[in-house]
């Protein structure tokens, strides 16, 4: 029964999860009377202890076979919150049964990434041909437009984050890929005409040496030049707080007692923490509240103001472990799902620690990614837990074909 955990994951999510309760304790208690949301993210704890170690027993092939129906059902879910969902910060992201809230983006991101891996590990889809590259765009496009009109532009983005990765992982050549991640260049560059015309200048260059077809030439430059005209519009599509969070990332500054206010506070925070941190709740941002979200979106900057930089660089340095860890079982693994399955969830790990740690430090905008295992939240908490179940199993039957 035991030869079925994997200890050395089971151990590093271990200190994760103690690391997280640690720091949701100290960020919503104060004066030093425990505070409900310890008590309920300890429960979260547990129960995804037994989700990840349940995960782990469940039949390998029965995981293959339930990936579709997985599928089928988040995205039942996702459109089901358009109907009856309960509206929590400005967006109708969750769906309430009875006293329980659950967040079906969360379910979405596992099951969007146990879709494409079933439908990769069919030796006739081949990423490179159109039709096989149009599904598994359609299986990430479906849940991402679905949560970005919650609207929740955030979560939307871990969708689109891990597209790439997929695909390259499943051998996708370099000029596919770059048609994917070029436009992301020309929407930063589309608020510039100068700029713009540099960037089209450049992918024309790009596309007449590496000698494309004169069609092909024609229909990428008027895909530019289309995403360069609409991006400005599209912009005045956003609501007000999107917007904030953007123009507040360029420059946190301009309004310092308000959108920019979080990143300040996070900065300050985390440059008062010294080497050593000022110890277990004694963080003055913290405990003072001049720090906004700080057990959900800004817990790291908690961290760092307790911990100091030493305590930062222990949690960089699991997270980094864990990482490394997840690819490396990616690439060892001879079953193709098996492997595009750990690829997927490591860039949904990778884009979430990226981006939240990035925001409390001001280098990404503040899109309300939560810290995996860390951030106060039950649905994520849970979800992230039975990913880690589904690397659980697939490390036990990884010689399975």
């Amino acid at each position: 029964m035991l030869g079925r955990i994997d200890f050395s994951l089971s151990f590093l999510v271990s200190i994760l999860l103690t690391i997280g309760l640690i720091a949701v304790y100290s960020a919503t208690s104060f004066t030093g009377v425990q505070s409900s949301y310890f008590q309920r993210q300890l429960l979260f704890a547990i129960f995804g202890f037994i989700l990840m170690i349940s995960t782990a027993f469940i039949p390998y092939r029965l995981i293959q076979r339930a990936a579709y129906p997985f599928y089928g059902f988040s995205i039942l879910l996702l459109i089901l919150v358009y109907f009856v969902g309960v509206k929590g910060f400005g967006a109708e992201r969750w769906l309430a049964i009875g006293s329980v809230r659950i967040q079906p983006s969360e379910l979405a991101k596992l099951a969007t990434i146990l879709a494409v891996a079933k439908y990769l590990s069919n030796r006739d889809a081949g990423v490179n041909k159109l039709k096989h590259f149009t599904i598994v765009l359609t299986f990430v496009l479906i849940p991402f437009v679905l949560v970005v009109r919650q609207p929740d532009l955030g979560t939307s983005l871990v969708f689109a984050a891990m597209l790439v990765p997929l695909l390259f992982w499943a051998g996708l050549r370099w000029f596919p890929l770059f048609l994917i991640i070029s436009p992301i260049f020309t929407i930063l560059s589309s608020f510039n005409i100068i700029i713009l015309i540099v960037w089209l200048v450049i992918i024309l260059a790009i596309l007449y040496f590496s000698r494309q077809k004169i069609l092909t030439i024609i229909a990428v430059l008027a895909l530019h030049i289309g995403v360069g005209l609409t991006t400005p519009q599209l912009w005045n599509q956003l609501k007000p707080y999107q917007k904030n969070r953007i123009v507040t990332f360029i420059n946190p500054e301009q309004d310092p007692r308000g959108a920019g206010y979080q990143i300040i506070q996070s900065q300050v925070a985390i440059g008062s923490g010294g080497i050593w941190g000022k110890g277990f709740l004694n963080g003055t941002q913290t405990h003072l509240k001049f720090l906004p979200a700080q057990h959900t979106d800004f817990i790291f900057s908690v961290i760092a103001e307790e911990w100091g930089f030493m305590g930062v660089l222990v949690i960089l340095l699991i997270f980094i472990l864990l990482l490394l860890y997840l690819i490396n079982l990616a690439s060892v693994v001879r079953s193709t799902f098996s492997s595009i399955t750990l690829l997927g969830i490591a860039s949904v790990l990778f884009f979430h620690i990226f981006v939240n740690i990035g925001m409390t430090v001001g280098v990404a905008p503040v899109t309300g990614l939560p810290l995996p295992f860390i951030s106060y939240g039950g649905s994520f908490l849970l979800s992230i837990m039975l990913m880690i179940g589904v690397v659980q199993n697939i490390s036990y039957n990884k010689f399975l074909i």
